[in-house]
């Protein structure tokens, strides 16, 4: 408003003008005087204290909250209303109200005497408006990446479930193997070698041997005719490749006709042409192979493919541990000391010695009166104990992997870890790299910070991730909780602390580090930018302001 216009307002719109000078918006209707008599009054916000109106923003201090003076510096507790027109309103101490400086929060320059402080709240507002727009499709773009690291989560999230189920049936499976496997080595034990020598007598395990030599001596000659094979194969081939067809020597060709009929291989003349006819039609070469690929194999017998990769295992069965294992599905008696030797197991280990003495002694009588034969305590269990041990490994190794997975499952929705929407978990891993002076510095997210030099020297580490921001007041998953990342309990400085790094963290389209300072000796601090970060526009705390 022009100066010289004010004198056309009558004075009471004039004063009232002035008494509303450095007032919120929001508190406006509480500034409005009350007729007392023939005096206009006013209450203090507190509501402690009647003053008259005509005192407020007098330039004198007189409710205790400062609340009479809103436009003036008279009270140190009061705040002043910046209105800057064409931008965003603001709030400054009063205490900087007409102390002869332009404050940039007030762009209109309300907080000084007119003239004092140009008006900029047209340039000013302009410029934040297109940062603002800028900022918005930074997040934008910015949060269309982040939906997929979301998506990647979930992705995340059916993969482990499917897994962990996988594991626990592997777990039950491996479980009932260590249960046979236990039960064999006890029974194993339990039999003596002359026992067991005995057994193997049983036509069934000599014919089982019998067979066992047998597939070993098949096996043998399958592999001479093999190598045979191969070597006829490659004398064919030679021929096929090199023959004369303008010589018209028969025998050759039909050796050679013969050798792509049965190997499956089109006519030497025709390589290099199309496989089909123009109507997309296999040729009867090729028809003819793909009959001979599909022989089917009677029920029970086995391929080409078993016997290659299976007979091996096959061939290297424990017939033993099965021997025992028969003994126990057909329900044979054991043996007249096994029962003696396997009350041991069941015994504590106090009564052992006792009663292995006792045993010992009833032994030797039932071998003297022919009822027993001696049983040999070094029986030979090394096969079955160690199939026993790999068992229980295996079994450790993959309640392991169950643990795991559990804990990488718990972790993918946990705002600890990779956020409530598990939007950091894709970045797990991931090393950010910045190249300062002679040294690389780097940060694997949610692993290790390294220094590590360029020419030559030691690698040092920064520290090993610790927590999000856990500054006092900062909600965990809120988007101040995830501006901040610590890795802590690096390598120790000499003379000096354990190093350690600060990751500050905002909004972009790249993950990356834009710089590295060290504020404190050995303390690093990262500016990183991430798309993790960019929350969607109607996600945010902030609120756009309406100019």
């Amino acid at each position: 408003m022009h100066p010289w216009l004010l004198l056309l307002l009558p004075l009471h719109v004039l004063a009232s003008k002035e008494r509303l000078h450095g007032v919120r918006p929001e508190l406006a209707a509480r500034y409005v005087p009350t007729k007392k008599g023939s005096a206009d009054t006013w209450q203090c916000l507190d509501g402690s204290k009647v003053i008259e109106w005509s005192a407020v923003n007098d330039d004198f201090c007189d409710c205790p909250d400062g609340s009479d003076e809103p436009g003036t510096s008279a009270c140190p507790n009061s705040l002043f209303y910046c209105v800057n027109e064409g931008h965003i309103g603001s709030l400054i101490p009063s205490s900087r109200v007409r102390d002869g400086l332009c404050e940039p929060e007030c762009c209109d320059g309300s907080d000084e005497a007119p003239g004092v402080c140009p008006n900029q709240c047209k340039e000013v507002g302009e410029a934040y408006r297109e940062r603002v727009k800028a900022e918005e499709k930074l997040r934008k773009t910015g949060s269309k990446i982040r939906s997929i690291y979301v998506a990647f989560a979930q992705k995340e999230k059916k993969r482990l479930e499917q897994e962990i189920t996988q594991t626990e049936q592997e777990i039950t499976t491996r479980e009932k193997e260590v249960a046979r496997l236990k039960d064999l080595v006890e029974r194993t034990e339990s039999l003596s070698a002359a026992a067991l020598e005995e057994r193997k007598k049983s036509p069934l395990y000599q014919s089982l041997l019998t067979h066992v030599t047998a597939l070993k001596s098949l096996q043998r000659e399958h592999m001479k005719h093999l190598e045979r094979e191969k070597a006829l194969g490659d004398i064919l081939d030679s021929l096929r490749t090199g023959y004369n067809p303008n010589y018209q020597d028969m025998a050759v060709l039909e050796a050679v006709r013969g050798w792509e009929q049965l190997a499956g291989l089109p006519h030497i003349n025709d390589v290099g042409k199309d496989a089909e006819d123009e109507n997309g039609e296999l040729g009867s070469d090729d028809v003819a192979a793909a009959e001979d690929e599909e022989e089917e194999v009677d029920d029970g017998m086995w391929t080409a493919m078993q016997l290659e990769h299976q007979l091996d295992d096959l061939l290297n069965t424990d017939y033993e541990a099965l021997l025992v294992e028969h003994d126990k599905h057909i329900g044979a008696p054991a043996s007249p000391t096994s029962i003696l030797f396997n009350l041991s197991a069941y015994l504590p280990d106090v009564l052992v010695p006792q009663y292995e003495a006792f045993r010992d002694q009833v032994v030797a009588v039932l071998e003297v009166l022919g009822l027993g034969k001696g049983s040999d305590p070094a029986a030979d269990t090394s096969k079955q104990q160690k199939a026993l041990n790999d068992a229980e490994h295996s079994l450790r190794l993959t309640r392991k992997d169950k643990e795991d997975k559990e804990q990488e499952l718990a972790r993918l929705f946990d705002p600890e870890w990779y956020g409530a929407e598990g939007e950091w978990k894709k970045l797990h891993g991931t090393c950010l790299e910045k190249e300062l002076g002679d040294y690389i510095y780097e940060v694997c997210l949610f692993g290790e910070a390294r220094q590590k030099p360029l020419r030559g020297g030691s690698t040092f580490s920064l520290g090993h991730f610790a927590s999000w921001n856990d500054a006092p007041g900062v909600e965990k998953g809120s988007p101040a909780y995830y501006s901040k990342q610590y890795y802590k309990n690096g390598a120790k400085c000499w003379n000096g602390p354990q190093r350690s790094v600060s990751l500050d963290m905002t909004c972009g389209l790249e993950n990356a580090v834009l710089s590295v300072g060290e504020p404190e000796k050995c303390e690093y601090e990262f500016k990183v930018t991430s798309p993790a970060l960019c929350l969607p526009l109607n996600a945010s705390g902030a609120t756009r302001e309406e100019l």
